[in-house]
């Protein structure tokens, strides 16, 4: 695929996240969008680690703008999007990025999103770090992850036949 299919592609898998982000529910203190999830493991799978962080970087920073996200999307969606993009580069195999999206957002993301909280929303944000974050981003990313991981593995069935 040539780098203008790639932008493009890219472009409208950020265009679901942000639209797909309307579609959020609250777990813990947080704002959990499952849609930025699929959208990582779309991006994981159609174009590589590079453009799924770009496609998720762009996506927060246009929720944000919007209104439609927190600070909190940058470590999230960006973890999770560059760890399922090397995993399934190296692998190919969705269940393994599925899960590596999983980690890489609810685990790696929600951790990051601990000094982020403490420098740009106080340092209450950051005590209750783990639960506030952690625990929320992991049920919305793998609702968001199992489901992307049940779509891209029925198209490849689709395609290889």
């Amino acid at each position: 695929m040539n780098a203008t299919r790639k932008l493009t592609l890219a472009a409208v898998l950020t265009a679901v996240a942000i639209v797909g982000s309307v579609l959020s529910f609250p777990v813990l203190g947080s704002r959990c969008a499952p849609v930025q999830h699929m959208v990582n493991v779309f991006c994981a799978v159609l174009l590589g680690w590079r453009w799924g962080v770009g496609a998720a970087f762009t996506a927060s920073l246009l929720r944000n703008l919007f209104g439609l996200g927190s600070l909190l999307a940058f470590p999230g969606s960006m973890c999770g999007a560059f760890l399922s993009g090397v995993v399934y580069a190296r692998t190919k195999n969705i269940l393994l990025t599925v899960a590596a999206e999983a980690l890489g957002t609810g685990i790696i993301g929600g951790l990051a999103a601990y000094p982020i909280a403490i420098l740009f929303m106080g340092k209450a944000a950051g005590d209750a770090a783990f639960y506030v974050y952690v625990v929320p981003f992991l049920i919305s990313t793998t609702c968001g992850a199992i489901l992307a991981g049940l779509v891209v593995k029925r198209f490849k069935k689709v395609l290889d036949a």
